[in-house]
């Protein structure tokens, strides 16, 4: 739920942008900026605030980062001033960036080591079902009710949510500070950069395929379907996290070398069967099936390898995530303007060839081949 919520907050404005723009008074570039600045926030915060709370216990932590969102979506609801808007955007991005620090470390923590990906499965699953179906029935709904009630009525899951944590969730000790890394150690943990560079090519090609996904479909015979492509793509997600999460405890390293080797294949049949639709929707389900699962798999394989440090390991993962969101923007922008729409597929198979010749290296750490 907490998951969920977070992608609400970061994504809805996206769907959302002709009406916020319209009341605030302001042109939709500004309007867009509502989005880049709870990024913002995000990449900003992970590291350093994570690194300065590992000593809290788990819970009050927890509720501190869901208090966060209902203080700054209920802002973000009733703000006619857009600078206040924007400054409500950057501190709910804030507590999404120490929220997604801990989430893994906090889910593992409640289970035998037998099911800790399973439990990363679940606690991650909130996010694609956010993207298939909370995005695009709060834009739905926000073109008839008005954005603000869209936020507000986040506000009110985000109150239930709080009961929930202090009725079901258990707490825990922080971090003890003898045991307490300095954020270089942990850096140069084996396996941590490793992983961290295939999170970065990972999401830096997806997002330059999804954020520039309505040009490209422009190009091709779906033109008109953005909207099932993408629902589609978000379904196919929550299967991929479901497959994953199956499967996750016995087979990371191979789940994570296939849904690369997978998403290279799909870039390729989209990029090449480009006036085929069955064949750009083959390649969506395959996308969506692969990337559903890729942050419970990256998210597990950096738990693992920074132990006692897995919460700071996780920002730095988090801080890596929003990184490639952000280039696959600006790269995206340049590819489209420099070679077209309809290449954008095929220029991102460099990308994920160099992230799962990474992952493949032979190594004890990070993908480790027991895994």
């Amino acid at each position: 739920m907490a998951g969920f919520i977070c992608i609400l907050t970061e994504s809805l404005p996206a769907g959302l942008l002709p009406q916020i723009a319209q009341d605030l008074e302001i042109r939709e570039g500004l309007a867009g900026q509502l989005v880049t600045l709870y990024a913002l926030g995000s990449l900003l915060a992970a590291i350093p605030l994570t690194t300065a709370t590992r000593g809290w216990r788990r819970r009050p932590l927890l509720l501190s980062c869901i208090f966060g969102f209902l203080i700054f979506n209920t802002i973000t609801a009733v703000s006619s001033v857009y600078g206040l808007t924007l400054a409500a955007r950057f501190m709910a991005g804030v507590s999404a960036g120490v929220l997604w620090g801990m989430t893994a470390g906090y889910a593992r923590r409640m289970v035998s080591d037998s099911l800790k990906g399973k439990a990363m499965a679940v606690a991650m699953v909130g996010t694609p079902l956010a993207l298939a179906l909370g995005v695009p029935l709060g834009t739905f709904l926000g073109n008839y009710a008005g954005w603000r009630l869209i936020f507000g009525t986040v506000s009110l899951l985000t109150v239930v949510l709080v009961l929930w944590v202090l009725w079901k969730v258990p707490d825990y000790e922080g971090e003890p500070a003898r045991q307490q890394l300095a954020l270089h150690r942990i850096f140069v943990i084996p396996g941590i950069r490793p992983i961290l560079f295939v999170v970065l090519t990972w999401v830096l090609a997806h997002n330059i395929l999804y954020t520039y996904i309505s040009p490209y479909l422009g190009e091709t015979m779906l033109s008109e379907r953005v909207d099932l492509v993408l629902m589609i793509f978000g379904v196919t997600s929550v299967i991929g996290i479901w497959m994953i999460g199956l499967l996750i405890d016995r087979y990371m390293r191979l789940l994570i070398l296939v849904s690369l080797v997978l998403f290279a294949l799909a870039s390729l049949a989209m990029g090449i069967f480009i006036h085929q639709p069955m064949m750009i929707i083959l390649g969506v389900v395959a996308w969506g099936l692969t990337f559903g699962g890729a942050a419970t798999l990256l998210q597990t394989a950096i738990a693992q390898a920074g132990g006692q440090s897995a919460d700071i390991a996780q920002s730095m993962l988090v801080t890596a995530w929003n990184l490639g969101i952000g280039g696959g923007g600006i790269v995206g922008a340049i590819l489209l303007d420099q070679m077209g729409a309809r290449f954008l597929p095929i220029s991102l198979i460099l990308l994920i060839v160099i992230a799962l010749l990474v992952a493949w290296s032979p190594s004890k750490h990070g993908f480790p081949k027991t895994g």
